[in-house]
């Protein structure tokens, strides 16, 4: 009978037939196929990894024997590997360097697994097949094989993250899953022998965090001259929100809104303004009207002042502390190599008799460099390269340690400057922006000045950058290129470093018999009280040497169809005027190290714009659109583009043509 049976199943075995691999594997991918097109899935990998690896857990616990552990290896090698519909399109877009490295790890794992697995693994995607590794692998190969999965985490990974891991055991493994923002990883180890999942989605688009941060600035409402005649304001000579601007632009995104500071879009660019003569003032004020470019029943008023350039050779030494951000959110090309770029093409505008210290903080905050005459390049240049970007941001440490090493260097009629480096993300120490702005505010009556240059995108957090730049006497600027560096560090340098006026303050009174409405475009961040304007304890904005200053003002003159606000019924008989006074400007300012403010007045009347106050209007224009300001009607970006390039004069640099560039980007992305 038994020879029967054995001869029964001889022949059954004989007539069965043999398993073609190659179809076995045609008809996994195609079930997976039609898995995935069911689920809606077809074109992008489901991020099915946790529910595949849930799955893989009861398989476990169901099959504890060896011949049942490797049937579920394989069977996890092939479920896990043909999720999508071609194992190759996982890895669609990821480093050239990644697939490389993993395929002698394959190789190796396919020459030294023994049995039918190693077949299995030739039989699937070879990059993907690296992720995945037998129970049965000779115990030797586990730390090789593990480099795969981690060289995917570690190459995208902004910085190193320590993973989140739960750990259990199933059929006497040692099963854990670990998941970090860059990628989720599985893991499964016995003996030595590790299994290790990665969902490549994951690894090879880590979600990036955005914690940037604006100052929230409603812009400027329309006022009623006969109600409040009165606008005081600060100059702003900061330009880091046109960089913000062109740094989404360039992006392909509309910029935030808050982002958006008219004023500091407008200043961004050099205008040709009458500068005082030998013996004036520091800087000279001239007013010019234009029709509005959006409304022609209204006019722009242009202010404009313009500071006087003394002679480079006779100025004072500089003492400059470089105070850098060298936290984990600065590991980013254009942060700290940026920077360290930035700072070299400085340091050949310095004189020999300048001093360069460097204070760099991140947990902790160190001196870097003692203070070195920028003669000594090598040295400073040294410095730079060396510095190394990990940890949290010890902000107020590091400002504590440059003021401390800005106050050892000083000396009498020398310039003290702090110029702090960073992305703006504080988040050891004082982290809110008031309580920063009071710490800046007590420190500037020492004469040392704070300058603040932001670099990179994601955590910038802008308002930081403005409480501290605006309470410290210094200028804020964005530094998003090299050719931006340029601008700041280089061209404008002697500007952005030497005061020649501080505490700079506007206010503008309007004639009711003559303006009905008025309004400030920009400086929304500026704004005073009235009472301020005298008040000389009350800080406001500092021109730099043959720095410009550019405000406008939309107003409707009285009787234009423009007017929005309907006169009151009970209000007081207007005063009747002969005056042909549209208004009148006055200017407060204090000479540098003095604290009694000096003031200039001028009276506003009709006067001609030339083209610069006329490209002055489409940056404005252009500002607000980017805000979505609703007193623009139908003007568009076309019309911006069209008044900027009549009026772009001779543009040496190339900054208005780029400014024409980019309202054609902010065009198309607003479509």
């Amino acid at each position: 009978m038994t020879d029967d049976l054995d001869d029964l199943r001889a022949l059954m075995n004989d007539a069965t037939p043999r398993p073609d691999a190659q179809r076995r594997t045609e008809n996994l991918m195609l079930a997976a196929e039609n898995f995935d097109a069911h689920q809606g899935s077809r074109i992008a990998p489901r991020p099915t990894s946790r529910n595949i690896f849930s799955g893989v857990k009861n398989m476990l616990n169901a099959m504890t024997t060896k011949g049942g552990l490797t049937a579920t290896t394989a069977l996890v090698a092939v479920g896990f590997l043909f999720v999508t519909p071609q194992g190759q399109d996982l890895w669609q877009g990821a480093p050239a360097s990644l697939t490389e490295e993993r395929v002698p790890i394959v190789d190796k794992a396919i020459e030294e697994a023994p049995g039918n697995f190693a077949e299995d693994l030739l039989r699937t995607d070879r990059e993907v097949a690296s992720e995945v590794v037998a129970d049965e692998a000779d115990a030797s190969l586990a730390p090789e094989l593990m480099e795969a999965p981690v060289v995917v985490v570690d190459s995208v990974a902004a910085a190193p993250v320590q993973p989140l891991t739960q750990s259990s055991d199933v059929a006497g493994l040692s099963v854990s899953e670990s998941v970090t923002p860059q990628a989720q990883t599985r893991t499964r180890a016995q003996g030595g022998t590790t299994l290790t999942f990665v969902d490549p989605a994951d690894a090879i688009r880590p979600t990036e965090s955005n914690t940037e941060a604006f100052p929230e600035a409603a812009p400027n409402p329309l006022k009623i001259t006969a109600e409040t005649p009165v606008s005081t304001f600060s100059i702003d000579v900061d330009t880091a929100s046109y960089s913000v601007v062109r740094s989404s632009l360039m992006r392909g995104q509309l910029p935030p809104k808050d982002a958006v500071r008219v004023e500091e879009l407008i200043n961004y660019f050099p205008y040709d303004y009458p500068a005082p003569d030998a013996g004036e003032a520091p800087f000279r004020p001239s007013v010019s009207t234009m029709t509005t470019p959006w409304n022609p029943d209204t006019q722009l008023v242009h202010i404009a002042l313009q500071g006087q350039m003394p002679a480079v050779e006779t100025r004072p030494p500089l003492n400059l502390v470089f105070l850098i951000d060298t936290s984990g959110s600065m590991n980013d090309p254009v942060k700290l190599p940026l920077l360290r770029q930035s700072f070299m093409l400085m340091l050949d505008q310095l004189r020999p008799e300048d001093q360069v210290a460097i204070v760099s903080y991140a947990g902790a905050a160190g001196e870097v460099l003692a203070p070195t005459p920028a003669s000594d390049r090598t040295a400073i240049t040294n410095a730079l390269n060396a510095l190394g970007a990990g940890g949290s941001t010890n902000g107020v440490g590091g400002l504590e340690q440059a003021y401390q090493v800005a106050d050892a260097m000083a000396e009498d009629g020398e310039v003290s400057r702090v110029i702090l480096a960073t992305d703006g993300d504080f988040n050891v120490g004082i982290s809110d922006p008031d309580a920063l702005k009071d710490f800046i505010a007590d420190k500037r009556v020492t004469g040392t000045y704070l300058s603040v240059l932001g670099f990179g995108r994601g955590n910038l957090d802008d308002a930081t950058m403005q409480a501290l730049a605006q309470n410290g006497n210094g200028t804020a600027a964005y530094i998003d290129t090299l050719s931006e560096a340029q601008k700041v560090l280089v061209d404008q340098l002697t500007g952005s470093l030497f005061t020649i006026a501080a505490d700079v303050k506007i206010q503008v009174e309007w004639n009711p018999a003559q303006i009905a409405e008025y309004r400030l475009i920009g400086y929304e961040t500026r704004s005073l009280r009235r009472e301020d304007f005298n008040n000389d304890k009350v800080d406001a904005g500092e021109l730099g040497a043959g720095h410009s200053v550019t405000a406008i003002y939309e107003v409707t003159p009285t009787g234009s169809p423009a007017q929005l606000s309907d006169p009151l019924r009970y209000a007081a008989e207007e005063t009747s005027s002969s005056s042909d006074e549209w208004g009148f400007l006055k200017l407060r300012y204090k000479a540098p190290g003095e604290d009694t403010s000096q003031l200039l007045t001028t009276p506003i009347t009709a006067a001609d714009a030339g083209s610069e106050a006329h490209f002055a209007a489409a940056i404005a224009g252009f500002g607000q659109l980017l805000r979505g300001d609703t007193y623009l009607g139908d003007w568009s970006y076309d019309d911006a583009i069209a008044l900027a390039n009549g009026a772009r004069g001779t543009d040496l640099f190339g900054y208005r043509t780029e400014a024409v560039q980019l309202m054609r980007l902010a065009n198309s992305l607003s479509q």
